[in-house]
């Protein structure tokens, strides 16, 4: 059974044009993936289909009308009874690898697009199951963000992704950041693709890409290095990266990483 996202939002077209390509867009054409628009214009009655209006006690921007959006909610949920309902919002929780593959064990999700200065708190009061944030900034509308949503749940649904593994070897998917990739030619630019990767020994390759993805985490990264679920020690990277060259540590995108990053 397909798993199904219907996104409440009054730009449905950016909704299907962000999702109208890639890895998504073929799932829905397997039929894994199901994505419908609720337009709360619909359920307006006035000639300008309006469903905003000014805040009460005064403020910047418009306020969308809570009749309009719970009747789209009404509809999405007579639709899928057990979806949960997401608000996209700045003062969410923050969507990690882990709440997205949380996210994608349910049975499908309503996204509620916010536009101008918000929704009525009410419908969050009684409508939404959990507010969610991609970031700590503002933009405009919850669109991109429901987008984003949808692409990272999506990568978990059965099938989606080519292969089985591909979501296990994500960023994230261990805590710790993913290991550089390299491709043809074997050399470009006077960098040269590491030797490990050509021994053909799996364990080797498997080691060092965990190693290698240690250092890039803590490099870029630092606070995952904690929460991580690798095996490998602090005092192993460092004794790997102490046998590095200047060139070879380039070559990882390891230009960054100091001694004392490894003491601090």
């Amino acid at each position: 059974m397909a798993f199904h996202f219907q996104v409440i939002t009054v730009f449905p077209e950016m909704i299907q044009a962000a999702m109208a390509a890639g890895v998504f867009s073929q799932a829905q054409k397997s039929s894994l993936l199901e994505l419908s628009c609720i337009n709360p214009r619909e359920f307006t009655t006035d000639v300008h289909r309006t469903v905003d209006d000014r805040p009460f006690g005064g403020g910047d921007g418009m306020i969308m009308l809570p009749e309009p959006l719970q009747k789209s909610i009404e509809k999405a949920k007579a639709q899928q009874p057990k979806a949960k309902v997401i608000y996209l919002s700045p003062q969410g929780k923050p969507l990690t690898h882990q709440k997205a593959q949380a996210l994608s064990q349910e049975s499908g999700l309503v996204l509620l697009c916010g536009r101008y200065g918000g929704i009525d708190q009410r419908i969050i009061n009684q409508f939404v199951d959990e507010e969610l944030s991609t970031g700590d900034y503002v933009i405009s509308g919850g669109e991109l963000a429901a987008c984003v949503v949808m692409d990272a749940v999506s990568r978990f649904v059965p099938g989606v992704l080519g292969h089985k593994d591909s979501v296990d070897k994500d960023s994230f998917a261990e805590g710790l950041l993913e290991h550089p990739n390299y491709t043809r030619p074997r050399e470009y630019q006077g960098e040269s693709v590491p030797e490990v990767l050509f021994s053909g020994h799996h364990k080797k390759i498997n080691e060092w890409k965990e190693l290698v993805s240690y250092l890039v985490t803590l490099q870029k990264r630092p606070d995952l290095i904690d929460k991580s679920k690798t095996q490998k020690t602090l005092k192993e990277a460092y004794k790997y990266w102490q046998g590095l060259s200047p060139q070879e540590r380039d070559t990882l995108g390891l230009k960054t990483l100091k001694d004392e990053d490894f003491h601090g």
